[in-house]
């Protein structure tokens, strides 16, 4: 097999930093989840931009004459969130399908549930906390049309970010119980250490049934015609 070399995030080569992940779904993802693999992709992209709309909508709320307070909380969801999201729930999700690994779904599970309920109370909009939505933008249309109108985008954004999340989290829940996955599975990875670097499903695979066909120590001699009894 070629060596596998880290090419996520595609960083510019005038950089010095080099990507941290091997992220391939033609090659290390069934062929069956593929695409919910890539939606799941795409969700972390969408979030992601829904944190720059938001970091833009609270600097117009800061200027319409809210607090600042929301503008500095901004950035930091925008620096924390959008590298944390794909390390702490996209990674375990990419890794729970490329290597059936019940404690990657476990992982999956537990973190995406979270960032589902924290991405509901953005979608809210409660003030102070650094998030453009619902409440904060209409109730912000009687000090400023404007800015209100600004701080109505994150807050559309968060709410279908919010419904897509509850949605692949049913989803993946669903095919992992429809495989018999259970709690019980996450446990034994835990205990025997797999869990770190689970083998792909390839490599289970080869483990299980070999790569190659047995070979003989030697080339048999099989008698000639005028030797056979």
């Amino acid at each position: 097999m070629a060596e596998r070399i880290n090419n996520f995030p595609p960083l510019p080569k005038f950089i010095p930093l080099k990507p941290c992940f091997y992220q391939n779904f033609v090659d290390e993802i069934p062929i069956d989840y593929q695409n919910l693999v890539k939606r799941i992709y795409h969700l972390w992209i969408f979030y992601c931009i829904t944190l720059v709309v938001n970091l833009i909508g609270c600097l117009a709320w800061w200027i319409g004459g809210g607090s600042g307070v929301n503008f500095g909380l901004a950035i930091l969801w925008l620096v924390l969130f959008s590298p944390c999201s794909y390390v702490c729930w996209f990674r375990p999700v990419y890794k729970a399908f490329r290597s059936d690994s019940s404690f990657n779904f476990m992982a999956f599970f537990f973190i995406f549930g979270a960032q589902f309920v924290l991405t509901f109370i953005q979608a809210i909009g409660i003030s102070g906390w650094g998030a453009c939505g619902w409440l904060a933008a209409i109730t912000f249309f009687s000090t400023s049309v404007a800015a209100a109108v600004f701080m109505l985008f994150p807050a559309i954004m968060f709410t279908m970010s919010a419904v897509a999340m509850s949605f692949y989290l049913l989803r993946v829940n669903k095919i992992y119980r429809g495989a018999g996955g259970s709690f019980q599975k996450a446990q034994d990875e835990w205990n025997s250490g797999t869990w770190r670097d689970p083998p792909s499903r390839e490599a289970q695979y080869n483990n299980f049934s070999g790569n190659s066909l047995p070979q003989y120590p030697t080339v048999p001699n099989y008698p000639t015609g005028s030797q056979w009894p």
